[in-house]
């Protein structure tokens, strides 16, 4: 006979809050659009001849604008979900918390998801976008026109889920904060990766409530 042993799990604490950010700067959004990556996989199995008499196909850049929009299933824009978590999680090194555990502690929830690649996706509040043109340089220096989405008002109901054994909803609302105001998100927000931005992709937060 063996004695029977009782195991409790204890579930995490998780609660969730609901903040409304509004943007203080223009919203700017570039999608890998399924085409561009349709193109580079044929480039990919064409191997070595890939680029021997390719015709080059005229450039349609209202398909590039669409392209570059991450749209719902149900037709409404959106911002991607890991966007708004990542620049939280980015927002820990400016008041000492750990962004590893921020990583398994802070989750942003979506409203929906992509249409076409099934990026979890917060809804934007906002009017139709306008179609940007900048000139740009690729990886290999060459001048490019890229076109882009850009909401120069819009708006957003965040719900932001947390471990509460790991932060509080003081803690979790300034990181979101902090995020809009010094990190931002989409394209030239302050903290790119790869350069100072253009002061895109800010946001405040005006208020919320917890559930």
């Amino acid at each position: 006979m063996t004695a029977e042993t009782q195991i409790t799990i204890t579930p995490p604490n998780l609660q969730t809050l609901s903040l409304r950010i509004v943007g203080v700067a223009p919203y700017m959004q570039a999608k890998f659009s399924a085409k561009a990556k349709q193109a580079m996989m044929t480039k990919m199995e064409a191997g070595s001849v890939a680029s021997k008499g390719t015709k080059r196909a005229p450039r349609d850049f209202d398909a590039d604008f669409r392209a570059a929009q991450h749209r719902a299933m149900e037709g409404w824009a959106g911002v991607p979900a890991a966007a708004l978590r990542n620049a939280c999680i980015d927002a820990c090194r400016m008041v000492g918390f750990q962004m590893t555990r921020a990583k398994m502690s802070v989750f942003i929830e979506p409203d929906g998801f992509d249409a076409e690649d099934g990026t979890p996706l917060v809804r934007l509040v906002a009017d139709e976008p306008e179609k940007t043109e900048m000139a740009t340089r690729n990886a290999t220096g060459v001048v490019d026109i890229r076109i882009r989405p850009m909401w120069r008002t819009w708006a957003a109901q965040v719900r932001l889920t947390f471990d509460g054994d790991q932060f509080t909803a003081t803690d979790v609302t300034n990181l979101l904060a902090r995020a809009g105001l010094q990190v931002g998100i989409g394209e030239g927000r302050p903290f790119s990766k790869s350069s100072a931005g253009m002061g895109f992709g800010l946001f405040r937060v005006e208020g919320g409530m917890s559930k």
